[in-house]
């Protein structure tokens, strides 16, 4: 089964007037709706848009894991375990709050910065949180994010061009940038697949597209 969220149904959130604009597409913050709390391991996954000098104050996570792609510009991580990184596009940083941690996100470069967050919900609670950010990752390279029992992998497809979605119990694809086609569907910037027991499917890049497709398990509890 597959189930297609455009873009244009993200919940609007962040502070516009502060030079924060985000997109949600799922239940977050104030935009509570039941119907849509998670899908897989997957718990959120936001576009956010820093103006220049804008950002996230120091804020807490806990028993969460965070996976952030920047698109656009450079974004300033600091967090309380004494990790401080600048993350630049074709970078991958995952964040693993585990017991506890805070962190800061701000934009201190002089463009814009842009970029796609995401959550996943741990299979075990607690431990200590870790940090890595992993540079110029590689088209087709999986990430694993095995506290989540979860693989990201990250497709960039020119016009044209084919590549199979994983067979998988879950499988997630948001499409930062392009346009593709899922089986009769048509993919823009910004629209997600929420794929349930697929097989045999393929993305076509119908121009320069980048994805970011989520394999995923069903353990017990997951939506």
């Amino acid at each position: 089964m597959i189930q297609v969220r455009r873009a244009e149904e993200r919940y609007r959130g962040g502070e516009p007037e502060a030079g924060i604009e985000s997109r949600h597409a799922f239940s977050f913050g104030p935009h509570f709706d039941p119907d849509n709390l998670r899908f897989g391991a997957l718990i959120a996954c936001n576009e956010e848009r820093l103006a220049a000098g804008a950002g996230f104050d120091e804020h807490p996570h806990r028993d969460t894991e965070i996976v952030t792609w920047v698109v656009e510009g450079e974004l300033t991580h600091r967090d309380s375990a004494g990790h401080e990184t600048t993350v630049r596009p074709g970078d991958l940083q995952r964040l693993s709050s585990a017991g506890g941690v805070r962190h800061v996100e701000r934009n201190d470069g002089a463009g814009p910065l842009r970029f796609v967050q995401m959550w996943l919900a741990p299979l075990e609670f607690g431990g200590e949180p870790a940090y890595e950010v992993v540079r110029g990752i590689a088209d087709g390279t999986p990430y694993a994010v095995p506290q989540a029992g979860a693989l990201l992998h990250l497709r960039r497809l020119a016009d044209g061009e084919r590549t199979a979605v994983p067979d998988a119990a879950r499988a997630y694809v948001h499409v930062v940038r392009g346009a593709v086609r899922l089986g009769e569907e048509h993919l823009a910037a910004g629209d997600a697949a929420r794929i349930t027991d697929g097989a045999g499917l393929e993305l076509q890049g119908l121009a320069a597209a980048e994805c970011l497709v989520w394999e995923m398990g069903a353990e017990p509890g997951y939506v």
